[in-house]
């Protein structure tokens, strides 16, 4: 998942080099939803491990 939100980081730099502002935005909204994601996969993952023990 962390994967695909540099993906789109790095498409949404590209798009706003080349002045295509709206794909950029598009593609950086996208980047900070997957990031968010991953950040609370993450977390919940972390507190079961814990949980576990």
């Amino acid at each position: 998942m962390l994967y695909y939100a540099v993906v789109f980081f790095i498409i949404a730099l590209i798009a706003a080099l080349f002045g295509f502002g709206g794909i950029a935005a598009g593609a950086a909204g996208i980047a900070k939803i997957l990031f968010v994601v991953f950040l609370i996969v993450s977390l919940v993952t972390f507190l079961l491990s814990l949980a576990k023990r």
